[in-house]
């Protein structure tokens, strides 16, 4: 059997390009350092996961990179605005497989047993979300293309879970939600996890 997608969105690492909120509490180095230590762990998290990896940067695929090849399908981000960019790459990654999810790369408590549950959660529902405390969502998973869940969507605000999970019901579709977890936006949201700044 074909093994699932794992999708992955990560911005390339440059200074005063990442954690622009969190820049504003710690600086441009210190934030380029915090999303540093978040590529890590995502990625140290999407190698323990049975899965095909398709990493998509946001600007542009560089020659050499701290993802292994071939473990990780290299690939650029498309699209005017992030629903669209998720939108084309479930398109791709449907194309390769029967079931996909895409992951963010800024969640310090993400590991691969709730990657793993989400997989497993496609079995037998159309959908998985993983929430995320502000209101948006860190995981998502599906079977088939669905446009009508990124489109004219306000993102970066504290609806857009709810409102996915509102355009899921009125699909008449099933989803299944893994644990809430909470996004690195802010000085104290690295710190809630006993890191240092």
């Amino acid at each position: 059997m074909t093994k699932p997608a794992l999708i992955l969105f990560i911005r390339n690492p440059e200074l005063g390009k990442v954690k622009t909120r969190l820049a504003r509490d710690v600086g441009d180095e210190q934030a380029l350092s915090i999303y540093k230590a978040l590529l890590k762990h995502t990625r140290d998290t999407a190698l323990a996961v049975n899965a095909q990896r398709l990493l998509f940067y946001s600007q542009a695929v560089p020659k050499t990179d701290h993802w292994p090849t071939p473990a990780f399908t290299k690939l650029l981000q498309a699209g005017d605005d992030l629903g669209e960019r998720m939108h084309l790459a479930f398109l791709q990654a449907l194309e390769r497989a029967y079931k996909a999810v895409i992951i963010g790369s800024v969640i310090a408590q993400i590991n691969a047993g709730i990657i793993e549950e989400a997989f497993q959660a496609l079995e037998e529902n159309d959908y998985v979300i993983g929430p995320a405390l502000d209101g948006g969502y860190y995981l998502l998973g599906m079977k088939q293309p669905t446009p009508e869940l990124f489109q004219n969507m306000e993102w970066s605000t504290p609806d857009v879970c709810q409102t996915t999970l509102d355009r899921i019901s009125r699909l008449g579709r099933s989803c299944h939600k893994v644990a809430t977890l909470t996004d690195i936006d802010y000085a104290e949201d690295w710190k809630r996890h006993g890191w240092p700044l």
